[in-house]
């Protein structure tokens, strides 16, 4: 009699792997990109996509099986060893940065961008930066993006399109009296609205420590001084990978400015932690990725 494996192979079928192991291989049928198993005992692998296709396509997957999808490359990143986790790294095929027309100040940026060609290119704001970081990890860096609450425009961010857990795309820009692009879907209308009931309640105020932010995620943003321009992109600064995918960015060279180092290392350094899990961070963290498809503590800081 034939065993199991030897009819598999002669009949061409294969007999059935673990959960991981169809994740994966559902994973390199539809991904152009490449990919890298770690053969960790729980499952953590590598893309790097060729276009944003192979995305979509990681993000379905990890929902459907269960693994987490994580933004390779962020300074203090998590090992993010207590689950199935997907590193995505934006690469090469990632890294267009170009003026939206001849003479325009706005700079249409892909997450796979190295921040020391941005640096060359002239936005100040990445002067200081670690050149190495795409600008995606950038992004997600909650050091690197600690600008003082109410002066989040300095970031020199303007928009940015995200991919949310569910697949939508959220696209997050100037609000209001300056908005050129009004929220295009009912999932995000009804987000952006609750994340303004939370940036002014009580548990948000209680975040502000003088100049200071201590929330992990920028609610600050959505309640500026009159006169300042409020910008919905600004809600992803500091991130930490943990709201959703950054599909690309518009920056404003003329409103970047570096920031200060002295800010930029506060953590742990002020009272209260910066990185507490408070319930308004949850809040805003479940309105954004409510079936938890990206990290819930990806950086960690000594």
């Amino acid at each position: 009699m034939q065993s199991p494996s030897r009819r598999a192979f002669l009949t061409g079928r294969r007999t059935q792997g673990s959960p991981w192991e169809t994740f994966l291989d559902r994973l390199h049928r539809v991904a152009q990109g490449r990919v890298y198993d770690f053969s960790t005992p729980v499952g953590s692998a590598r893309l790097i996509p060729q276009h944003m296709q192979d995305v979509y396509h990681a993000r379905a997957l990890c929902l459907e099986f269960g693994v987490c999808l994580a933004l390779d490359g962020i300074p203090h990143a998590s090992r993010l060893e207590d689950q199935p986790v997907l590193w995505v790294e934006p690469g090469h095929e990632m890294e267009r940065h170009e003026r939206l027309s001849p003479g325009d100040s706005r700079w249409f940026v892909q997450p796979g961008c190295m921040i020391g060609e941005l640096e060359q290119a002239g936005l100040a704001q990445f002067r200081d930066e670690p050149p190495h970081l795409t600008v995606a990890a950038w992004l997600a860096d909650r050091s690197s993006c600690d600008w003082d609450c109410r002066n989040t425009a300095a970031s020199g961010l303007v928009h940015a399109l995200v991919l949310l857990a569910d697949g939508t795309q959220a696209n997050l820009g100037a609000f209001g009296a300056d908005n050129r692009k009004p929220l295009d879907n009912l999932r995000v209308q009804r987000m952006v609205s609750r994340l303004f009931e939370l940036s002014g309640g009580e548990a948000a105020a209680g975040l502000r420590q003088g100049a200071w932010w201590n929330g992990r995620y920028r609610l600050d943003a959505l309640q500026v001084d009159g006169g300042q321009s409020l910008n919905l992109a600004h809600l992803l600064l500091g991130h930490g990978g943990e709201l959703g995918w950054v599909e690309w960015l518009v920056f404003d060279e003329r409103l970047g400015q570096p920031l200060q180092r002295d800010y930029a290392d506060r953590y742990g350094q002020r009272p209260g932690s910066a990185l507490a899990d408070v319930p308004v961070d949850r809040d805003v963290k479940l309105l954004f990725d409510p079936d938890c498809l990206f990290p819930a503590h990806a950086q960690q800081f000594s």
